[in-house]
């Protein structure tokens, strides 16, 4: 697979970041996105600054005039942002990129004095190592300058936003399970049952003679009552089971994205006015 290195220079850090930041949403790896800010240059003290080292970055392919707005725009906050992607999405990265404010490095350069209305400028693209093919060149504006411009052109640069949707989890509520207890008023029948001793006295209807006797007699009959007697038991009569469970739906969300379009009105001479 054939690999493209595009080189963007951005003014601010914020812009560079934001680049970044839409880079890695549309999945292109962190480990392919590098960017040289002005700690990099102070780090590396003034050989960076060097317009070889910028080569050994970048590639041979960087010019004088390039690697010294490089140096100029990293030196007062700017972000020379790159990023290492397979040829077929060479332009799906270019628009993610053109639509932070890229720096056309051409123009800047002739802003400071460094290049000439008159002189070609060179790619910003660079080519990956001998190893790998060689990729082909990026289109503007992401890539800070031109193949074959006309001389003295201007640029347009024309953005279009991309809709990236994510997700995040958010609670929509919550269900409470709560166990209490509640009294309900039973009844229940049971019948009891009692012993008394009853005493009844009745007349002999033949009093004759008998044996009597004629010594003291102490009779005991044990009286008896049943009385109801409440016990409890608790029986497991159900269960309650919580469980989550997930399910899935499919929402087309609807928006607008802006796209920049460009419209060539080509205008005839007017006439002069008439004499009066």
């Amino acid at each position: 697979m054939s690999y493209e290195k595009i080189v963007t220079l951005y003014d601010t850090a914020e812009h560079a970041e934001a680049a970044r930041r839409n880079l890695e949403a549309a999945g292109f790896s962190p480990r392919n996105i590098s960017m040289v800010t002005n700690k990099t240059l102070t780090d590396a003290g003034d050989k960076l600054r060097e317009p070889r080292l910028w080569r050994e970055l970048f590639g041979h392919d960087i010019a004088q005039h390039e690697a010294a707005v490089y140096n100029r725009t990293v030196e007062v906050g700017g972000v020379v942002l790159t990023v290492r992607v397979p040829e077929s999405d060479v332009a799906k990265a270019m628009a993610i990129l053109n639509a932070h404010s890229t720096v056309d490095v051409r123009n800047r350069a002739m802003q400071h004095g460094l290049l000439g209305a008159e002189s070609q400028p060179k790619l910003s693209v660079v080519p990956p190592p001998a190893s790998q093919s060689k990729p082909a060149a990026a289109p503007q504006p992401a890539a800070t300058m031109a193949a074959g411009a006309v001389t003295g052109e201007e640029v347009i640069g024309l953005a279009e936003e991309q809709l990236n949707v994510g997700k995040r989890l958010v609670q929509e509520g919550t269900t409470r399970i709560r166990r209490f207890v509640t009294e309900t008023p039973v009844e229940a029948e049971v019948t009891l049952h009692e012993e008394h001793a009853r005493v009844i006295r009745r007349t002999i209807s033949d009093p004759g003679a008998r044996n009597i006797d004629w010594t003291d007699k102490t009779i005991e009959v044990r009286e008896t009552a049943e009385e109801a007697v409440v016990t409890k038991s608790a029986h497991l009569m159900e269960e309650v089971v919580i469980q989550k469970e997930g399910t899935d739906r499919v929402k087309t969300l609807r928006d607008k994205v802006r796209r920049q379009q460009v419209e060539v009105e080509r205008l005839t001479g007017t006439e002069p006015p008439e004499k009066r």
